[in-house]
């Protein structure tokens, strides 16, 4: 999904000459951190209720807080997990989206990327989830597949992330059912260690009842 495919046109733009007064009450009334400023429609940068804030006197135009104006932005023709990038690394609830002419040609707000996250980790889908945690040497997707596919499941999607204070792999898998104490049970038959996972409790019960029966008829 590209940038262009989730630019909100509601959110409002400040030009140099309008007062601060005016951008505070926009911020206020759209519940945004910044505004997108434009001079004859090009991208000058975001101003933030901060700054805004911190003007002793409303009457003023944004003009004289241009050299607070934060240079944030991304293309139009970009992957949208830019704009998450940018949003994370400035800490803003909008992303502006410009062209390459550098004109303004909308915002992202962060509730439109969080919708899009969701529907690109496959939170709507039914499934069950697998945490791991491992050394990069460990990780190959070929075998974690071919452990998901010989219980008769499959791998939806599969997220990376390396934890700075150890240097470990954490594996989150997403499969397509919700029964997944056997896939479980496999994993740490090889080896991997599973930090939890989240499936059908009920399957998980059904196992661990007939083990106690089994284990109560060997008693016997």
């Amino acid at each position: 999904m590209l940038t262009a495919e989730l630019i909100n046109d509601n959110i409002p733009r400040l030009q140099l000459q309008d007062s601060i007064a005016k951008a505070l009450q926009l911020v206020n009334d759209y519940r945004v951190s910044h505004l997108p400023v434009v001079s004859e429609n090009k991208f000058l940068g975001l101003i933030s209720e901060d700054d805004l804030l911190d003007v002793d006197s409303e009457k003023g135009t944004i003009e004289f807080l241009q050299e607070n104006f934060m240079v944030a932005s991304v293309k139009e023709n970009e992957h949208f997990l830019n704009a998450v990038k940018c949003s994370n690394k400035f800490e803003t609830t909008i992303v502006p989206v410009t062209n390459e002419e550098n004109e303004l040609v909308g915002v992202i707000t962060v509730t439109d990327l969080l919708k899009a996250l969701g529907d690109f980790s496959g939170a709507n889908e039914i499934g069950g989830i697998i945490v791991m945690e491992m050394e990069r040497s460990q990780f190959a997707i070929s075998e974690i597949s071919r452990i998901v596919e010989s219980n008769d499941s499959t791998v939806l999607h599969l997220n990376t992330t390396v934890q700075p204070d150890t240097g470990l792999l954490t594996v989150s898998l997403h499969l397509n059912k919700k029964e997944i104490a056997a896939i479980v049970s496999a994993f740490e038959r090889y080896d991997y260690d599973i930090i939890y996972y989240f499936g059908d409790e009920k399957f998980e019960n059904e196992i661990h009842s007939n083990y106690r029966h089994l284990m109560s008829y060997l008693d016997i």
